[in-house]
């Protein structure tokens, strides 16, 4: 029999490498694409205007793709479990087809959809091309647990052989005998919503530098596949955090949304790399989307993973309360240039550099203020368009040396480090240009500038731009310390608990607590 199919858009807002849509238009005689506005997501989550204008254009720009092979996007308002019974009755709906989601909140929601359709005799098929491999099976083939160190991960990828080579786009052909009924009115009921419907000032957001959509995923995809010799060459940790214009993709928003497959990407590199040299994972373009994947596969093997207590290979630090401090790091307050110009870009443009990244969260949290990176967390939550759960959260444990790396004695300098790629501060100047008159040897450090420059540059520290909220040589070395006395603690519990069961436990990424202790722990200046 010929079906009547939904296929449940959610993360993966496009037309090519997307099974899931493909399976709904086999054998289907009446099509209905559906995006479910859940009001869950800014109930429990922290949307940026930024993000909120990006998923509308993604989502209008999959409505003009879905016209061009004859079908249309059906936006519904409401709870996925309140929406679904209605639809199925409505429509006489036999088949339910979606993207496997792995985070915590989706799982259980589509377990609970994936019930409702099997009490009214829907079938439902869920396929993987959110991510490069199927998490559960990655678990599967690491014993059942989330491997820890990306070294493990690449021997567990190595068994399993290179991701799936993505699907082709339906076409016309694709969807012939298959139709999506469409009236009139359905453009008010279903229509892609406005800013202003989902409560933002459009006049209120910053540039828009990263248009939404599987078109404009596709079109830079091109260019930057087109720069061949770059993309063999590309070594992440020499690209640069403070670049007036972006020095790597910014194809992160496009692929957390779903705007381009990461299987998709995956093989255009590829087929760069065929006969060529080229650089290698971690830091290779490959390297970027495995260290997806790795956070992903933690995210589904790690309970707790986005919280610090009860995540069981998270270091149990006593992170301070401190809100003014989290204020002042949050809105560009904190008297260092160059961590107020990266909170700047992330706040007015949606995204920031790894590098950047890197260094805003070490001086929120083990660097300098000594702030949870779950706090952190929630900031980038809100304000990056490529925000995603499981890579928010494994950066900022990471990043807070909380777990996958434990190396808390290499901090992150807020002036040196800047320094490194842009001595004259020429970023600092487009994001912070009340600075904008000093000259290079005081950019990075403008309270130590002489009253007068400053009074002739225009801006008095203290009165036109904040002093240091810290004094950063001392807070990090006392940092350091506490550092070293939570992986103490953590060092004597895993002792207790390994004496208690007789056997030798090992630390969650590699080396014991107990070596790592031994090393120095002096800081080192990054």
């Amino acid at each position: 029999m010929s079906h009547r199919s939904i296929h449940w858009f959610r993360k993966g807002l496009r037309l090519h490498d997307n099974p899931a849509l493909l399976a709904a238009m086999s054998d289907c005689a009446e099509l209905h694409p559906v995006f479910i506005l859940d009001p869950w997501f800014p109930k429990n989550m922290r949307v940026s205007g930024n993000r909120w204008r990006f998923l509308i254009e993604a989502l209008k720009d999959l409505d003009d793709n879905l016209k061009k092979i004859n079908s249309r996007l059906f936006v519904v308002r409401g709870k996925p479990v309140e929406v679904f019974p209605v639809l199925f009755e409505k429509w006489k709906v036999t088949r339910l087809t979606f993207e496997v989601d792995t985070e915590p909140y989706a799982r259980q929601r589509d377990a609970e959809v994936e019930r409702l359709a099997s009490e009214r005799r829907v079938e439902v098929i869920q396929r993987v091309s959110n991510t490069l491999y199927d998490t559960d099976r990655i678990i599967a083939e690491n014993n059942g647990k989330a491997p820890l160190t990306y070294v493990r991960m690449q021997a567990v990828l190595a068994s399993l052989g290179p991701p799936k080579r993505p699907l082709p786009a339906p076409t016309l052909e694709t969807t012939k005998g298959c139709c999506t009924p469409w009236k009139a009115c359905y453009d008010a009921r279903y229509g892609v919503p406005t800013l202003e419907e989902l409560g933002q000032d459009a006049g209120a957001l910053g540039p828009r530098l990263y248009p939404g959509g599987e078109s404009e995923a596709l079109k830079r995809l091109d260019l930057h596949m087109k720069r061949t010799a770059w993309v063999c060459n590309f070594k992440k940790p020499d690209t640069e955090p403070n670049s007036p214009s972006p020095s790597t993709t910014v194809l992160s928003p496009y692929v957390k949304f779903g705007c381009l497959s990461a299987r998709t990407f995956w093989w255009r590199v590829a087929e760069i790399y065929q006969g060529k040299k080229h650089s290698d994972p971690p830091v290779s373009l490959h390297g970027q989307l495995l260290w997806r994947e790795f956070f992903y596969t933690a995210g589904v093997g790690i309970p707790n993973f986005n919280k610090m207590e009860g995540n069981p290979v998270c270091v149990q630090v006593d992170w301070s309360d401190n809100k003014e401090h989290l204020a002042a790091w949050s809105e560009a307050r904190t008297g260092f240039p160059f961590i107020d110009a990266i909170m700047t870009q992330l706040r007015t443009e949606g995204w920031i550099h790894h590098l950047a990244r890197h260094a805003v969260a070490c001086f929120l949290t083990r660097g300098d203020l000594w702030i949870s990176w779950e706090e952190g967390q929630k900031v980038f939550e809100e304000l990056l368009l490529d925000a995603d759960w499981s890579l928010n959260a494994g950066n900022w444990q990471w990043l807070s040396a909380s777990a996958f790396f434990h190396q808390f004695f290499r901090v992150y300098s807020p002036v040196a480090f800047g320094k490194k790629t842009d001595k004259n501060g020429d970023y600092i100047k487009k994001y912070l240009p009340v600075l904008k008159k000093f000259p290079a040897e005081y950019i990075y450090e403008p309270w130590k500038a002489p009253r007068g420059l400053q009074e002739r540059a225009g801006c008095v520290i203290g009165r036109d731009y904040p002093k240091p909220i810290v004094v950063h040589e001392a807070v990090s070395k006392a940092n350091i310390q506490r550092m070293k006395a939570a992986y103490a603690r953590r060092s004597g519990a895993e002792e207790e608990k390994s004496g208690k069961k007789g056997v030798k436990r090992r630390g969650a990424a590699g080396p014991s607590v107990s070596e790592l202790l031994k090393k120095k722990t002096k800081p080192v200046k990054d």
